[in-house]
C-alpha cells in the first residue's frame, strides 16, 4: 500500500480498513464533526496525541481539539499515504504519512506528518482509537504550532 493514497473520496467495502481510513479523511477535509464523531469510538477510552492538540484523552477531549481547528479560520487539507496497515486482535493500524497543506490569509505551506491509527471492529463498524501525529522538522512544527493559534 506504499504508492496508494487516501484523502476521503474513496470507495472501499465497509469491511475493508481502508474505508475506516478514508472516513476519518473525509471527515476532517471536510470540516465535517458529525461525521468526525461517527469515526471515533465513543466514551472515555480513545486517545489522540498531535502537534495541535497535545494529548487528548476521551472522545469529549478529541471532539474539543477538532472543534477547534473546524471552526477556526485556519484550513488544514491532507492525504494518508507511504502507509502499511497491520491487523491486530479486533482491529488494525496504520502506520504512514500525511501530506497536505496549511492555509490561513495569505500564509500557506506544506504540511509532512508521520501519522499512526489505531481502529477497532465493532458492531457499528470500524472506530478509531488512537491517533498519533509528529513533525519531524523542527521548524515546519514551530511554524504550523504558532500559524494554528
Amino acid at each position: 500500500m506504499l504508492d496508494e493514497a487516501i484523502e476521503g473520496t474513496e470507495q472501499f467495502a465497509a469491511n475493508d480498513p481502508r474505508s475506516a481510513l478514508s472516513a476519518f479523511y473525509r471527515a476532517f477535509n471536510a470540516r465535517d464533526l458529525r461525521l468526525m464523531e461517527q469515526v471515533w469510538l465513543p466514551g472515555d477510552e480513545p486517545s489522540m496525541s498531535n502537534p495541535l492538540g497535545g494529548i487528548a484523552r476521551g472522545w469529549p477531549e478529541i471532539r474539543a481539539v477538532y472543534e477547534r481547528l473546524f471552526e477556526g479560520d485556519a484550513r488544514v487539507q491532507v492525504q494518508f499515504h507511504d502507509f502499511r496497515i497491520s491487523p491486530v486482535d479486533e482491529g488494525f493500524v496504520a502506520v504512514g504519512r500525511e501530506r497536505g497543506t496549511f492555509e490561513r490569509g495569505n500564509v500557506r505551506f506544506d504540511l509532512a506528518i508521520r501519522t499512526s491509527r489505531l481502529f477497532r471492529r465493532t458492531a457499528e463498524g470500524w472506530r478509531q482509537l488512537h491517533h498519533h501525529g509528529s513533525i519531524d522538522d523542527p521548524e515546519l512544527l514551530g511554524r504550523y504550532q504558532q500559524s494554528v493559534r
